[in-house]
């Protein structure tokens, strides 16, 4: 019994889905989508060192040599199995490890909706199960593979790094790789795969060019392939998925996406109002509308067509999200704080009575000035790109916007270039405070057509608002809810009073 094992006991014991192991630190557990320490001693480097190094595989000790982290799966007998992460931060050694339940759950068990179930039945074509870390992704692929297992008479092969749920075989044959152990990469994996008469393949994670290049030849060449993304929405991953490639391959990828794509699910986990946690599901089926949309370019398009396209089990976030609440499942700013569209969301809430406090504050991106604070009648704002520092010879101010919270971006949690164009929205309240309304990476070949569309889209969604439209290039990164910007994007407006 390795030393770890207690434990693991406990964090199954306490219903927790995680286990964070730090030096320096007491033990921590997850639950019910909290961090709590347990009352345990702090734990020194050493010790933490000899709870991890004891039950880390060979391979995956040497790889952690080479990388400084490794990624394993560790079954306790009796209790369950759990897939780890181990890692070296500034304190030593630290782990975290998530809870991968013995028994799959089936699609009845998770609630998961007649649309989902349906794609189970299809013999080719791409479904990208998507959503952020730790939100139920492995779970849904877990049921929705149990389900073709007790329905079908198919050869499964999965490809994942770690296996976390083990699937027994039923009316299928299945056969899971594990990457590191039994194969050498996805990609390696994925192309023996297409030599071993699948019927069906699992990617654990599509997370490069060339293992989303060899998913989609698999499912265009008449297999059923699943696999994962970390987007938040079904059009963003459309967008990711082509903006893996080169600019001069996207217009091919984009035709080869709009007759190999067939679903896309988006999932974010929600706290109940009571203890535990609740999925809420975007669903986007490709119909031959939305494969027009992908073949020419038109992702923007995506959420209204998926808001009239509830007849094919297409449901967009937000709805998910304020059904959760009209069923009192989840508080409204828990649905607040998941949505990608929070206007929107808020103004559904405004229509069935919901209040969220001080919803907006927190995208303010500068205090008003003393002479915005006199303003009594909303302004007209006319900004345009500053050009330079010295602007005072024109009137108006000039606002930077480095760091700032934005509402909306179709491609978040991506690394961009050193120098990456990006196109950026801006909209003024009607008391003169910025907000980043959009952002997202473009490609070279489509900057001003993709800026283009973006202009119309937000044009169409806040009529009432003044916006602003740009490009610019600039060095940083996007990551979930907020940009960072190296330098800054200016804005310069005029305040106009009544």
């Amino acid at each position: 019994m390795a030393k770890i094992d207690a434990l693991f006991a406990q964090l199954v014991a306490l219903g927790g889905s995680d286990l964070h192991l730090s030096s320096e630190r007491k033990p921590l557990i997850r639950e019910s989508g909290n961090i709590m320490a347990l009352e345990l001693p702090i734990m020194d480097a050493k010790t933490v060192s000899q709870y991890l190094q004891e039950i880390m595989p060979e391979t995956n000790r040497r790889e952690f040599e080479d990388r400084n982290d490794t990624d394993f799966a560790y079954e306790m007998t009796g209790l369950g199995r759990f897939r780890a992460n181990v890692f070296r931060d500034r304190d030593g050694l630290g782990g975290v490890f998530r809870v991968i339940p013995t028994k799959i759950l089936s699609t009845e068990q998770l609630n998961l909706p007649k649309t989902i179930t349906d794609l189970c039945y299809l013999s080719k074509g791409l479904v990208v199960i998507t959503g952020p870390t730790g939100s139920g992704k492995s779970t849904t692929l877990a049921a929705m593979i149990d389900h073709v297992n007790r329905t079908r008479t198919d050869h499964i092969i999965t490809i994942e790094d770690p296996i976390e749920f083990v699937h027994k075989d039923n009316k299928c044959l299945i056969n899971q790789r594990e990457v590191h152990n039994h194969t050498q990469s996805f990609t390696g994996a994925l192309r023996a795969a297409l030599r071993e008469d699948p019927d069906i393949v699992l990617v654990g994670e599509m997370r490069d060019l060339e293992t989303i290049e060899i998913a989609l030849h698999t499912a265009e060449t008449g297999h059923l392939v699943f696999g994962t993304l970390h987007t938040n929405t079904a059009a963003s991953t459309v967008d990711r998925i082509i903006d893996a490639f080169p600019a001069d391959r996207q217009n091919q990828t984009r035709t080869i996406l709009a007759s190999s794509l067939k679903g896309v699910v988006a999932q974010t986990l929600c706290k109940r109002k009571t203890k535990g946690r609740v999925v809420a599901l975007e669903i986007l089926i490709v119909t031959r509308g939305i494969s027009a949309m992908i073949r020419d370019g038109k992702t923007c398009q995506i959420p209204s067509a998926m808001q009239i396209g509830g007849a094919h089990g297409m449901v967009l976030l937000n709805d998910a999200l304020t059904k959760l609440v009209r069923d009192g499942i989840i508080e409204p700013l828990e649905a607040y704080s998941k949505a990608v569209d929070k206007d929107e969301l808020l103004a559904k809430f405004s229509k069935l009575g919901y209040e969220i406090p001080q919803a907006d504050s927190q995208y303010q991106i500068a205090p008003l000035t003393e002479k915005e604070e006199k303003i009594k009648e909303p302004v007209t704002a006319e900004p345009a790109v500053a050009a330079s520092e010295d602007k005072s010879t024109q009137i108006g101010q000039t606002l930077s916007i480095c760091d700032a919270p934005f509402e909306c971006c179709p491609l978040q949690q991506v690394n961009l270039p050193q120098e990456p164009t990006v196109y950026v929205v801006l909209g003024v309240d009607e008391w003169g405070t910025w907000k980043v309304l959009d952002v997202g990476q473009t490609d070279q070949a489509g900057d001003e057509k993709q800026a283009a569309e973006r202009q119309s889209y937000w044009t169409k969604k806040c009529p009432s608002k003044n916006l602003w439209f740009g490009l610019q290039t600039v060095k940083g990164s996007l990551a979930r809810n907020r940009i960072s910007l190296e330098g800054k994007i200016k804005a310069e407006y005029k305040l106009n009073s009544a």
